[in-house]
């Protein structure tokens, strides 16, 4: 199925609204459970960096999981950040300095100078219209030995197939997400794409995996 891509990003407050009233439990608490799969010899650092962060519940389960670790966390979308700030404020005095927000687009120059001992992101690839932007800000803002986990939806291979899906996993949600969803279907890459894009970024020792019926997964660590 041809891709077709969306727009880079969701700044609607009805999407922001929606996005952070949603439950992404099930792949939020996947994500998780891949990086702790992958940090099993521990963390290399305490310097964490989120890549399209949205409404930030990744990163409030990062804090909570990681004691020790600080995030920045990053979006083009203010109406997302407001929502992750909410989020993050909920998390109190464990939470506190422990995590900054970043409101700019890939790549960014509010990064210029920071590294990065982990580097994460989470359903932001399908929305880049050149996703060697993410690919070259991982390369450039990660130290030596960087922990890198990168998950996205893949795109299925037919649009009955998409629907399904929708069907499956939003059925019951308000029609922004149901449209969102649907169309980040269609703007997702195929996991022989994500290798191509890594190849290209001087990325080839990363690993991909289809890690659902709907998501795959990059994992990997900077070469020391």
């Amino acid at each position: 199925m041809k891709r077709r891509p969306e727009p880079e990003l969701m700044d609607t407050e009805e999407q922001a609204r929606a996005y952070a009233e949603a439950d992404f439990s099930e792949s939020n608490s996947l994500f998780m459970r891949l990086l702790a799969r992958h940090a099993s010899g521990g963390l290399p650092g305490t310097a964490a960096l989120d890549l399209g962060c949205g409404p930030a519940d990744i990163v409030h389960r990062l804090l909570r999981t990681y004691p020790r670790l600080h995030c920045d966390a990053l979006d083009g979308a203010m109406t997302m950040l407001e929502q992750a700030r909410t989020t993050l404020e909920a998390g109190g005095e464990p939470f506190a300095g422990r995590w900054q927000l970043i409101h700019d687009r890939l790549p960014s120059s509010r990064l210029e100078g920071c590294r990065y001992d982990l580097i994460l992101s989470n359903s932001l690839l399908h929305h880049l219209h050149d996703p060697q932007v993410l690919w070259q800000t991982i390369r450039t803002q990660a130290n030596p030995d960087a922990l890198v986990l990168v998950m996205d939806l893949f795109r299925p291979p037919s649009a009955g197939w998409a629907e399904a899906l929708v069907e499956t996993y939003v059925a019951d949600e308000p029609e922004v997400l149901r449209s969102d969803f649907r169309h980040s279907l269609f703007a997702a890459y195929e996991p022989c794409e994500v290798v191509e894009q890594l190849n290209t970024a001087g990325l080839e020792g990363f690993e991909v995996g289809v890690v659902s019926d709907r998501h795959l997964a990059v994992w990997g660590r900077m070469p020391g």
